[in-house]
């Protein structure tokens, strides 16, 4: 598929298409650290399928978009207790999501967001709601500190996973399979073949460790967005694994309650990851959102 560039005021960013632009659209954005190409392409074809526009893109300092290039970030211990600022905010990578909606031409539309993508949502959402439909945050938070926590063996696990045993293509894909054992979750196999094949591609594409701490910066420095959330009236769908080592499902119930009438969708034994066996289920979830997100919240619901 084509990679097109959109620029939206000093930053460049890349996206793909999927369906009609005649049909409503849906714009995913991906989390920290990781390149659109992480939504698996069977995964959008459903949501174009069911009759959907479907952009997908890379954020700032990511993949084929624009990084900022010799800005330096916080130390992460310094960024957390707001010791020092980060390079950009998450406000500021909102707005660089609805500047794709201006190039694009994009009235409204449903807006899907996955960990860090769900805090850029959140806040597009708070920030420019006229132009958000519906909203779906996975494995995600309100950015409180006390809710979503990470938990501390599954960062020391992260930590040391990051150190690649042999350079190159081959040394980026055994980094990926290493992260991904520890996000993955017990109830789904790890989904090996996958995982190799989106870190090939991205490290293609081009891995930039800098760009990584920028956004880590960012989400390090977010507001609680539990109060605001409150005033929220887009209708929301949240998707949180049960067993999620990175943002705990404390994360995904704090937004379920503090946004009006949001439904909850929890899944036994899932991780921080999108699994090949959820694919169907989880695009059905949001495609029967976004057809009848006008109804009330209709509660939480336990799946898997």
């Amino acid at each position: 598929m084509e990679t097109k560039r959109a620029q939206v005021g000093e930053i460049e960013l890349a996206y793909e298409t999927f369906g009609s632009p005649a049909d409503p659209p849906l714009v995913l954005v991906m989390g920290l650290a990781t390149q659109m190409v992480a939504w698996p392409v069977p995964f959008c074809e459903a949501l174009a399928a069911a009759g959907h526009y479907v952009v997908r893109f890379d954020n700032r300092d990511i993949g084929l978009s624009t990084h900022l290039t010799g800005i330096l970030a916080p130390s992460p211990l310094r960024a957390g207790l707001r010791l020092a600022r980060a390079p950009y905010s998450i406000a500021d990578m909102a707005r660089d999501t609805v500047g794709l909606f201006d190039v694009l031409g994009l009235a409204a539309v449903d807006l899907v967001g996955v960990s860090m993508g769900g805090y850029i949502a959140q806040t597009v959402a708070l920030q420019s709601p006229s132009r958000v439909r519906t909203l779906t945050l996975m494995m995600t938070s309100t950015g409180s500190r006390r809710a979503g926590r990470t938990r501390l063996r599954a960062l020391a696990q992260l930590r040391s996973a990051r150190q690649p045993a042999r350079p190159g293509r081959e040394g980026a894909q055994d980094v990926a399979v290493a992260i991904y054992t520890v996000l993955w979750g017990r109830g789904y196999p790890l989904d090996e073949d996958f995982v190799r094949e989106v870190a090939g591609q991205c490290y293609d594409r081009g891995l930039d460790f800098d760009g990584d701490s920028r956004q880590l910066a960012a989400c390090l420095t977010q507001p609680d967005r539990t109060r605001a959330l409150r005033t929220l009236t887009v209708p929301t769908l949240v998707v949180h694994g049960l067993d999620d080592p990175l943002i705990s499902a404390t994360g995904g119930l704090a937004l379920a309650r503090a946004i009006p009438n949001a439904r909850l969708v929890a899944y036994h034994g899932l991780g921080h990851s999108l699994p090949r066996a959820l694919w169907p289920d989880i695009a059905g979830e949001i495609v029967a959102h976004t057809r009848v997100s006008a109804a009330p919240g209709e509660g939480r619901r336990s799946a898997g």
